[in-house]
């Protein structure tokens, strides 16, 4: 597992002036190339709900992701591909969440725990690497690999480390339906407050109201010591 919170990597988030959705720049800076993306990646993985686009032009940029795959939920809710609108949704709950992220950030995708995924745009390269941030443990995670080779490479050769699919599998036993697009499996008791990393610590959520609750936990308690506890503590009734 490359980036999951059940691996115990973390990465220190680098601040730097300007703030802003990644969405403010034009879609169109990222890199295109003759290869189609998605090709494996559409193979692999069925569109459960909603509606498969299909763009005029091939491209390897987040445009192209959005215009084949915008808006749709994959495998159940094990993925969904953000469309504009909900891409920049998720920037406002990021940004609340993760106040230390001051250089523009793109949300493309999101999985069942609610992460989400999102180019990291701290350096000017045209295919650039990603980051995956995660409300249940309040950590931001590098994704060392480019934008054009996460869905036909990554989602596909490594499911589980990437998307967590045996967890997801152990929730779908007990939750059987599938995942509406703004919804998650969340944390009753984020992990970052010492809640277990098990089925029963899981919830079925509204993904705004999870990303609300626990980026307000989160930015009150990121400056406690290392580990602590608190008791007597929920997400819902």
């Amino acid at each position: 597992m490359r980036y999951s919170a059940r691996l115990g990597i973390g990465l220190s988030a680098v601040t730097q002036p300007g703030r802003g959705s990644g969405l403010d720049r034009s879609l169109a800076e990222f890199v295109r190339h003759d290869v189609a993306m998605l090709e494996i990646f559409g193979k692999r993985f069925d569109v459960t709900d909603g509606i498969p686009g299909s763009p005029e032009s091939v491209g390897n940029n987040v445009a192209y992701l959005f215009g084949r795959y915008g808006g749709c939920t994959l495998n159940g809710g094990l993925y969904r591909v953000h469309g504009a609108s909900s891409s920049k949704a998720a920037s406002v709950m990021i940004r609340e969440a993760y106040p230390e992220l001051y250089f523009p950030i793109v949300p493309f995708g999101f999985d069942w725990l609610g992460r989400q995924f999102i180019l990291d745009l701290r350096r000017p390269e045209k295919d650039p690497e990603m980051l995956c941030l995660e409300p249940g443990t309040g950590w931001i995670l590098e994704i060392p690999i480019p934008f054009s080779s996460f869905h036909d490479s990554e989602l596909v050769q490594d499911p589980d480390g990437s998307l967590l699919t045996t967890f997801f599998s152990d929730w779908r036993k007990k939750n059987p339906e599938d995942l509406q697009f703004d919804e998650c499996a969340g944390y009753t008791v984020p992990l970052f407050l010492g809640g277990a990393d098990e089925v029963h610590n899981l919830e079925l959520s509204n993904i705004e109201v999870y990303w609300s609750v626990t980026g307000q936990l989160r930015t009150a308690t990121k400056d406690l010591p290392r580990g602590p506890h608190v008791d007597g503590f929920q997400i819902g009734d």
